[in-house]
């Protein structure tokens, strides 16, 4: 099993996506350093609360840019099907423990998780849809 790409639209979304996250884990560090050192009040906190979700939801258009730049059926098809794995997996999660918080009084877990879910979920598809094709 390979784990480079070997198309230019693989290649192109490696590009992207990297910097996307670097930007990321940057606009992470600046609204959790600020929240910590300078108390920010105001318009300011909903702005930097904003920050570190751009560069994810920009992860999101990179691998759309992927899905439609991708010109071997394959590997798009493989993509797509780990994404329908991902967002029912993240959803299944995300619904249970809506509903253990509601009756149960589980802990409250903030929704980014629901972004995380995705992406495990996702990841954790891709072999086995690739194995069904082996």
């Amino acid at each position: 099993m390979q784990c480079y790409p070997t198309t230019k639209a693989g290649r192109r979304y490696v590009y992207r996506l990297a910097p996307t996250m670097a930007v990321y884990v940057l606009f992470l560090f600046i609204a959790q350093w600020s929240f910590h050192h300078l108390h920010p009040t105001g318009l300011i906190v909903y702005v930097l609360a904003i920050l570190p979700a751009l560069p994810l939801i920009g992860s999101l258009v990179v691998v759309g840019l992927y899905i439609a730049e991708e010109s071997d059926e394959f590997e798009r098809s493989i993509l797509v099907q780990s994404m329908l794995w991902g967002f029912g997996g993240a959803l299944a999660v995300s619904t249970v423990w809506g509903f253990l918080e509601d009756f149960a009084n589980a802990p409250h877990v903030s929704t980014f998780y629901v972004y995380v879910f995705f992406w495990i979920f996702m990841g954790i598809a891709q072999p086995f849809i690739r194995m069904r094709y082996q």
